[in-house]
């Protein structure tokens, strides 16, 4: 398979990525074709959907062998369960599945057709494979059941954000930040209230502590370019 299409998404590294997609609807993205798939023909039609399939790479996973079982962090860590029941992203192909909505198609960019889209749980750079349609006919099932993770708490955290802090988030990005941090991107099996964790977000380093069910928000620094010197 080779990729038909990149992600671009305001998280540059692994952490803080929702653990699903559609649980922060507010994170916008967008689909860049590469330029042997950028035919706007190939787009024909699919504006009339509310929501897309991707068909994705796990493409940060480096290990080159594959085990039957995982540990879910939402276990904390020390459960293991079968590799086909989790969505972990260790696997014998490396292949991710999300769906998400489509907020309008962008016709005529420089970079061509590309889809705006909203609530993806992937990184900037993302290759993907394919996309194809939701149908609602076939693909939602109310009555499912959701295995082991049905009994498991989905917290929302209360966020508090310092203005002079929140100012330096564009605009854009700035409902999907908080809808980030408040459905805590830490590893479940991590409750440290002392400890100040770091979230590459839209270009910051967004550093933050979590304590009595509240998200602290503490520096948003500036990384620094590509190419760009760090010394003083």
């Amino acid at each position: 398979m080779e990729a038909i299409a990149h992600i671009s998404t305001a998280f540059g590294s692994k952490f803080g990525v929702p653990r699903q997609a559609g649980l922060v609807e507010e994170l916008p993205g967008k689909i860049v074709f590469t330029e042997k798939y950028r035919n706007p023909d190939a787009l024909r039609g699919i504006e009339g959907f509310s929501h897309l399939w991707l068909l994705w790479s796990f493409s940060e996973v480096r290990s080159t062998e594959w085990s039957p079982t995982v540990r879910p962090p939402r276990l904390g860590g020390n459960t293991r369960m079968g590799v086909f029941a989790t969505r972990s992203p260790y696997r014998p192909n490396p292949i991710g599945l999300s769906c998400v909505k489509l907020s309008r198609v962008e016709w005529d960019s420089p970079e061509g057709a590309v889809l705006h889209i909203l609530g993806a749980d992937l990184m900037d750079g993302t290759p993907i494979f394919d996309i194809k349609p939701y149908l609602p006919y076939c693909d939602c099932h109310p009555e499912a059941t959701g295995g082991f993770t049905d009994p498991l708490e989905n917290r929302t955290l209360a966020v508090k954000f310092p203005n002079e802090l929140l100012e330096k988030v564009p605009q854009s990005l700035r409902e999907g930040l908080m809808g980030v941090l408040a459905a805590d991107p830490r590893p479940r099996y991590q409750n440290d209230p002392e400890r100040i964790y770091g979230m590459e977000f839209g270009g910051l380093n967004v550093r933050f502590r979590i304590e009595n069910g509240t998200v602290y928000v503490t520096d948003a620094e500036q990384l620094p370019q590509e190419g760009e010197s760090t010394d003083a």
